[in-house]
């Protein structure tokens, strides 16, 4: 999704399923995604071949490293706020993708964060890799593909508060990541690995998404999920479910929203705890629920609660779902004894098991 704020910010639009010179549009409520300042301009890099040299690496001080998996994009947002696509009289490019935007959330929060995906080798697949390096992100895990061009995604949120999507893929680069090209020693480095669900759509992403996570478990990473739904991507609502439930317990913690529960349980109350509890698995450490302006409940096997939100004129609420996860995944990282201790998270009413 669209960031307002700057041309030059991360946003959590993911991508469309695998066609031919098509666009998917879609109309939802509900914000989410990573604001920021605005960067200053980048120039593309001298790059042959598909990855970065080592000096894509930050140099920061050591610290338990966050490693996100995932789509990176270029978003185009109207140069005028509150109104539809079709009204726009023009477009500023703001790059996009919910995990690049965590990663940049954990950096600027002091952590250590990198990320891994694909985009095209292209001027906006340049200034991407560039981005995130401005930004301290290891961009080691960066692939560049020569035969496919960066996503491109068009978003607004309109008047009524409604965003708009129009995602474009012919396919795109990131779909097309292969296991082959995964750098396995910097995800066994990682304390946590994050990833969403959009690049379970299709493969051959797929199944390097899949090989990705299994590493990291096997090397035991903590994995985080937030599945980040974007209906119109998949081929159909039961394919979306299907899709984002076939990693589900596999994961140790998971972010999702008081929508994607209504949708994962076909319509249950998302805000009975014991339909929550019916998506907590049994190896599952962290069950998060973002409640928008209500703050956010958490589910452990142990105990439960609520902390409250904050009480802000809220001008754009775009960002606020990855910010969310890149301020918990930041704090984790340090200090995984957080997920054992109640006292910990705040303020605690009437959610006890």
């Amino acid at each position: 999704m669209a960031l307002h704020s700057s041309a030059f910010c991360f946003s959590s639009v993911a991508l469309g399923p695998r066609n031919s010179a098509r666009f998917y549009t879609q109309r939802t409520g509900r914000p989410a995604g990573f604001s920021c300042q605005p960067l200053a301009s980048v120039a593309r890099l001298n790059l042959q071949g598909k990855a970065f040299p080592g000096d894509g690496a930050p140099e920061t001080k050591e610290s338990p490293l966050v490693v996100c998996f995932g789509e990176m994009l270029i978003d185009f947002v109207p140069t005028v706020n509150g109104i539809s696509l079709a009204e726009a009289p023009a477009f500023k490019k703001a790059p996009g993708g919910a995990p690049a935007n965590v990663a940049v959330g954990i950096a600027r929060l002091g952590g250590s964060s990198a990320f891994i995906g694909k985009v095209g080798e292209d001027e906006f697949g340049y200034m991407l890799a560039d981005i995130l390096k401005e930004n301290n992100v290891n961009n080691e895990g960066m692939r560049f593909d020569p035969g496919a061009r960066t996503a491109l995604a068009f978003v607004t949120l309109r008047g009524d508060g409604e965003r708009e999507f129009m995602f474009y893929r012919n396919p795109s680069a990131d779909m097309l990541l292969q296991e082959a090209e995964l750098d396995f020693n910097l995800i066994r480095k990682a304390k946590i690995f994050h990833y969403g669900s959009i690049s379970l759509i299709t493969e051959p992403c797929k199944s390097t998404h899949i090989a990705a996570a299994k590493a990291a478990k096997d090397a035991g990473v903590v994995l985080s999920y937030d599945p980040n739904l974007r209906l119109p991507l998949w081929p159909s609502a039961e394919s979306a479910r299907e899709g984002i439930f076939s990693i589900w317990e596999t994961a140790d913690i998971i972010k999702i929203s008081e929508e994607e529960i209504s949708f994962l349980t076909k319509g249950e109350d998302p805000y009975d705890d014991a339909v929550v509890r019916q998506l907590f698995h049994p190896n599952l450490k962290l069950l998060l629920v973002t409640d928008g302006p209500d703050g956010c409940r958490y589910y452990t096997k142990d105990f439960s609660g609520r902390v409250k939100g904050l009480k802000v004129d809220a001008v754009d609420t775009t960002g606020a779902g990855d910010a969310f996860v890149a301020g918990i995944l930041s704090q984790l990282a340090v200090d995984l004894s957080l997920l054992q201790s109640h006292r910990q998270y705040g303020s605690h009413q009437g959610l006890q098991p």
